[in-house]
């Protein structure tokens, strides 16, 4: 049995439909990857993709296209994606099985 790349749910479908809409041109959809960034090493980026590039993994589901860049593969796989909305913040999130660890204000993780 393989394990799925990355699971988007619905909630951040919908999501992505809305700021696919809102550029103002036509995408083919998102890209997800990794940087090196905050207290604890490594953050996830989102970027419109106009195209997908020869090495992505394109995931699709409930709609809108997700790519992975190759590069992120091994931190995020078997990861889900979900949008959340409370009364004080809305955004991404990511459940990660390889994380190993948070920094205390969310902004990084390391595996």
């Amino acid at each position: 049995m393989t394990q799925a790349l990355l699971t988007i749910t619905e909630a951040a479908a919908k999501r992505i439909k809305v700021l696919l809409e809102g550029r103002g041109k036509s995408s083919y959809g998102i890209r997800i990857g990794i940087r090196s960034k905050g207290c604890t090493g490594l953050s996830y980026t989102l970027e419109f993709a106009d195209v997908a590039g020869p090495y992505d993994d394109v995931i699709e589901a409930h709609g809108v296209k997700v790519l992975v860049d190759p590069k992120a593969v091994m931190f995020i796989l078997g990861s889900q994606m979900d949008y959340v909305e409370d009364k004080l913040s809305s955004g991404f999130v990511f459940q990660n099985p390889n994380e190993k660890g948070r920094c205390g204000c969310g902004e990084s993780f390391h595996v």
